[in-house]
């Protein structure tokens, strides 16, 4: 049997260049080798968004359609959407058991996530959120969770809170592995390094060839060429970043002609749009297949959330009895 791989997004809009970079382009590649479960994370997404929920509800659709796009196939990959599956939000209960705040306090994700939204206090929900995604990945057993290194604090929680739950109560619940991505983080295109939704820096799988060459034409490059006959520095560059990205073969003569005060920024991005364009042309055209058969799309989260429902109820089942917590 193919060992299996849990992975999704947080429902709180469309995705971007940074998780088709990130993740996506891999997700589309492991679905042959792995049975790949894709988790429409609607509940993760109430941890900083529970105030709007008519985005979340829009974004269930949304996220599903880019994975959709990309080339993702329904008939290899399980789409589920998380706040359908009772066993994950048991499991959630259960694990909060084994964890002390003290331990999520410290762990420097959520740290770095509160600084980042703003946050002096936290919620409950927000705080266990490495709680919430343990649950996550083992309610059906996953084997590996492909992830960038800031969350890899999670994995290692995980592990240690599968652990401790298998040692206490005798259960055989899989201790996840994770899949380390070897792609660096996108940056955004006013130079922040980190592309987002909520930083109004992105640019989107779904966005047209027009919006897409409007927000390239106006992405940060290296603020000190002023001119086209000045040497250029492509390491500051958040276009040549771009090259690198999704245009290789042409990467490293844009950094040669950059350096040589060969091409100006107009024509480098006139480059790379081109590209981007070539690359997002068959991704747009999925899409808005997608977009005019909502109804495919809603029988494809109902058909995975209901396979993973037979998956995690019978797994529930089985923990609740080694915990003796069901009446003979």
């Amino acid at each position: 049997m193919k060992k299996r791989i849990l992975t999704g997004d947080r429902t709180t809009g469309k995705l971007h260049l940074g998780h088709y970079a990130g993740s996506l382009i891999s997700r589309a590649q492991l679905q042959d080798e792995y049975e790949e479960f894709i988790l429409l994370a609607d509940v993760q997404a109430l941890t900083t968004h529970f105030n709007n929920p008519e985005l979340i509800n829009g974004s269930i659709y949304d996220v599903a359609m880019d994975n959709l796009s990309v080339g993702l196939d329904p008939e290899k990959v399980t789409f589920i959407q998380q706040s359908m599956i009772p066993a994950i939000a048991e499991l959630t209960i259960f694990y909060s058991m084994l964890v002390t705040v003290n331990q999520l306090g410290h762990n420097p994700t959520i740290k770095t996530e509160a600084k980042n939204y703003g946050y002096k206090e936290l919620t409950y929900g927000f705080l266990g959120y490495p709680v919430s995604q343990t649950a996550d990945i083992t309610f059906c057993n996953a084997d590996l969770v492909p992830v960038g290194e800031d969350q890899i604090p999670h994995i290692e929680l995980a592990r240690k809170i599968v652990r401790k739950f298998n040692d206490m109560y005798g259960t055989e619940i899989t201790e996840p592995e994770y899949k380390l991505s070897t792609v660096s983080r996108l940056p955004g295109l006013d130079g922040n390094a980190k592309m987002g939704k909520s930083l109004g820096n992105a640019v989107y799988l779904s966005d047209s060839e027009d919006v897409l060459n409007e927000k390239i034409r106006n992405a940060v490059t290296d603020t000190n060429r002023i001119s086209v006959k000045i040497s250029g520095n492509p390491d500051v560059c958040t276009v040549y970043t771009y090259h690198k990205a999704f245009n290789a073969e042409e990467a490293g003569n844009v950094c040669s002609m950059c350096k040589n005060a060969e091409i100006g920024c107009v024509a480098c991005k006139k480059l790379l749009m081109k590209r981007m364009n070539e690359i997002l042309a068959p991704i747009r055209e999925r899409r808005h297949y997608y977009e005019e058969h909502l109804d495919e799309v809603r029988d494809i989260i109902h058909t995975g959330t209901a396979k993973a429902n037979r998956i995690g109820n019978e797994n529930i089942a089985k923990i609740k009895e080694k915990m003796h917590i069901v009446l003979s």
